[in-house]
């Protein structure tokens, strides 16, 4: 694996400590693991109901003409989204990720900047996007510690639909299209999730293992080779599994998509117990947040951006733009690391801030509720 375009992170779910890093922080080209954020707010929609499983796709010229992997649409062609997820999690097909930015936002270019949006919220600081396929622009970099981010709230965020990156193989028109990785199956515990690779990104893999009620998530970037990338991934994961914090949890307990912030939304139950990651923080009293004699407030966080200035900028336009939401809670800039969170409080409650979140989400704005 020697490289200069290595990377590779590991932690632990449990406990949210990392357990391994080398150049984590440095720019990387995400190649097909772009799907995963594709795939991330296609579940968004199928999770808030703005498409189902059975709703048809319209395939475009644009989508038709995507260099491979590809299923080969044809313009005029419709595709089902539960037919698109599998086909982005296995054949990791372009033209099936043009179809789905094209069909949720518009065209690709508006789907990119929500993708970007979108990174920002979860915490993914140096990650920008340009297009829905993760197909070779200088433009679009990220990190391989915002690629475990993602990683980690794909299945914390969506668990009913996190179980589709277990796909080994599925049938489209007849034909039969296997899965890129090859880890399912072959090294214990692995559940998941994507591989990528062209020319300037090397071969790279996220991948999510437990045993034994541990859990991690792991990412290798830059590969030689697809098989010595398996293997630095196999290997990392024999090495540092059995590292991990064993805990017992209550379904429904949340990982930490981001930084020490542990995530609470509005998805569907998990179907088996996930890992919680850090405690919550302390409230500080410099946020001004009462928690009338609770052990914790709640805020809805809206972004984690690069300065205090963007942040305000940005929950500003939010409760202009949606006063009849917003109208009496308190924008907050909190500083954390290298990003400034931009936040609203003032909730009475948990189950209010998860009202207001979930009003944004129906207006296309990417929030989560985070307890203090």
């Amino acid at each position: 694996m020697a490289d200069d375009r290595y990377a590779a992170i590991v932690r632990d779910l449990t406990s949210g400590k990392i357990l391994h890093s080398v150049a984590a922080e440095e720019l990387r080209y995400p190649a097909s693991l772009t799907k995963m954020m594709t795939l991330y707010l296609l579940f968004e929609d199928l999770q808030q109901g703005r498409v189902s499983l059975g709703t048809e796709l319209a395939v475009t010229s644009n989508a038709e003409v995507q260099p491979p992997s590809k299923l080969g649409l044809q313009t005029g062609e419709t595709i089902e989204v539960e037919d698109a997820i599998k086909a982005l999690v296995t054949k990791s097909a372009n033209d099936v990720a043009v179809v789905v930015a094209e069909n949720l936002a518009g065209s690709e270019a508006a789907f990119a900047d929500r993708m970007t949006r979108t990174a920002y919220a979860l915490g993914m600081t140096r990650t920008q996007f340009r297009n829905a396929s993760g197909l070779p622009d200088p433009e679009q970099v990220t990190t391989a510690r915002d690629m475990m981010v993602l990683g980690t709230a794909l299945q914390v965020q969506f668990p009913r639909y996190y179980a589709y990156f277990k796909t080994p193989s599925f049938t489209f028109r007849g034909h039969v299209h296997k899965g890129h990785n090859r880890l399912i199956g072959k090294v214990q515990g692995v559940d998941g999730i994507k591989t990528g690779y062209i020319r300037a990104s090397g071969f790279n893999l996220v991948t999510s293992a437990q045993r034994s009620g541990r859990r991690i998530v792991a990412v290798v970037m830059g590969g030689t080779t697809a098989k010595s990338r398996d293997q630095q991934m196999a290997a990392l994961i024999e090495s540092y599994l059995p590292q991990g914090q064993m805990r017992s949890l209550a379904v429904g307990e949340r990982v930490a998509a981001a930084g020490a912030d542990p995530v609470l939304s509005t998805s569907v139950e998990p179907e088996a117990p996930v890992p919680a990651a850090i405690k919550p923080l302390k409230i500080a009293a410099a946020q001004g947040i009462a928690t009338t004699g609770r052990a914790v407030a709640y805020v809805v966080q809206i972004g984690a951006l690069p300065s205090r200035e963007a942040a305000l900028k940005i929950l500003r336009e939010t409760q202009a733009a949606h006063a009849d939401i917003l109208s009496g809670f308190e924008p907050i800039a909190a500083p954390y690391k290298s990003v400034v969170r931009a936040r609203y409080s003032g909730f009475s409650d948990r189950q209010a801030a998860f009202g207001v979140c979930e009003q944004l989400r129906r207006k296309r704005v990417t929030c989560q509720v985070l307890p203090l």
